[in-house]
């Protein structure tokens, strides 16, 4: 029936007052409905487990707060708030396996649901499973680029990642800044130093630059084991002439002391893919 599509949706995004008034009217409209009767009984004890629940949580009785979302979950089996909710009583009482459950279900069902994901990829850190947890937070770092908590929380992942494994992460740093370099010996250092790095050219009034110095620096963000470098050539000619740099945004990547790629004016989608490239198969 269309007149229940509206509540149902409105109830599933978390909106339970207004799924329920939504209900109500359509009661009001067909008093004899009896479908129309039975959701909206249904929808009144969930949100009363609700309530309960986040009073109980509030309260900081977690195990109590966890049944009371549980008995809403036996009215409605299918409401992602209700997993999540009880995902944060799981994670109070350091239940982290049955706290990744939890959000499981909620994203199966709403595989959009932020907060789930959010709760997700903390619960795979306190249990050490860093390669789910760097899957997740990456997906987070897309959803909430401005997020500098999702940013350094996706770093310590890919650091645990990177050390439960064996590899180096003495080069990795946390931030958007790229270091400048101001000398050939400093060029050189970096370029024969393990592991990839990328040396970006550009100039301070060059309208291209301007443009894509930002995407850069959320390049070095994303890829904290890439060693990124930036190299101003009116500041730095020699770095430029040495290096046979005519024209800017250029960029060279460099792995393990080899030049594996060079760029001239790429767009953001090609170096985006070569930056990635390189730093997945290194890793």
């Amino acid at each position: 029936m269309s007149m229940l599509s509206k509540p149902r949706s409105t109830w599933h995004l978390g909106g339970f007052d207004a799924a329920i008034a939504i209900a109500e009217k359509a009661r009001a409209i067909d008093p004899a409905n009896a479908e129309v009767g039975l959701i909206l009984n249904n929808m009144r004890l969930v949100a009363r487990a609700r309530a309960q629940g986040n009073d109980l949580f509030k309260a900081g009785k977690f195990a109590e707060a966890s049944i009371a979302y549980g008995e809403g979950l036996k009215h409605e089996s299918s409401n992602p708030v209700l997993y999540c909710n009880r995902a944060a009583c799981w994670s109070k009482l350091g239940r982290w396996a049955k706290a990744v459950e939890d959000c499981n279900e909620a994203l199966r069902i709403q595989p959009s649901y932020t907060k789930a994901l959010l709760r997700r990829a903390a619960s795979y850190a306190k249990l050490e499973r860093w390669a789910d947890c760097v899957r997740d937070y990456e997906v987070l770092r897309k959803e909430l680029p401005g997020d500098t908590e999702v940013a350094e929380s996706l770093f310590h992942a890919q650091v645990a990642l990177k050390t439960t494994r064996g590899e180096e992460v003495s080069n990795m740093k946390f931030g958007g800044e790229v270091e400048i370099v101001t000398s050939i010996e400093q060029v050189r250092a970096a370029i024969h130093s393990p592991g990839v790095t990328v040396l970006y050219f550009m100039a301070t009034m060059n309208q291209q630059c301007a443009q894509i110095t930002p995407s850069v620096d959320a390049l070095c963000s994303e890829c904290p084991s890439v060693n990124f470098l930036k190299v101003n050539v009116d500041e730095s000619p020699m770095i430029a002439k040495a290096e046979n740099v005519r024209v800017v945004p250029a960029f060279k990547i460099y792995k393990d002391g080899a030049r594996v790629k060079e760029m001239i004016c790429p767009s953001l989608h090609v170096l985006r893919y070569s930056v990635r490239h390189y730093a997945v198969s290194h890793s």
